[in-house]
């Protein structure tokens, strides 16, 4: 039985099947749900349960922000992972607070994913580090 179970949720279909493929090689982790539709995350994430949510922000319809305080509001007991292009700490700040337990960005998810998957299953929050040591910051910076 597999450690982790994951439900990735983003509308650029490449990003997903790339997410899905890296983490098909994982022994310890099985996906259950590939969704491109904001509006089923929190009606699959009912159906199936899994312990971890990839979760893009920038989506069709509903942001990934709101979608993570839907879940939050549902009870969720996974753990979230926003997946994003942005490089930006209020959308840091905003996904945190919406109930995310890491923050991956896009043009690091080959280093920082399982890494992420990882600290989350051990209740430990994760940020990829371009956000933490960011010469040029934009927004905020109060993670």
């Amino acid at each position: 039985m597999p450690r982790v179970t994951v439900l990735l949720a983003d509308d650029n279909v490449a990003v997903l099947d790339h997410i899905r493929k890296m983490l098909e090689k994982e022994k310890d982790c099985k996906v259950v749900a590939v969704i491109s539709d904001g509006s089923i995350v929190v009606r699959e994430y009912l159906r199936l349960r899994p312990n971890v949510i990839s979760l893009d922000i920038s989506m069709g319809g509903l942001s990934g922000i709101d979608i993570a305080r839907q879940l939050r509001d549902s009870g969720c007991s996974a753990k979230i992972i926003f997946v994003t292009v942005h490089e930006d700490y209020d959308y840091l700040n905003a996904a945190m607070g919406a109930g995310g337990s890491a923050y991956v960005v896009k043009s690091r998810l080959n280093m920082d994913l399982l890494s992420a998957i990882n600290a989350v299953l051990s209740n430990r929050l994760f940020v990829s580090p371009t956000l933490l040591y960011a010469p040029g910051e934009s927004g905020s910076r109060s993670v």
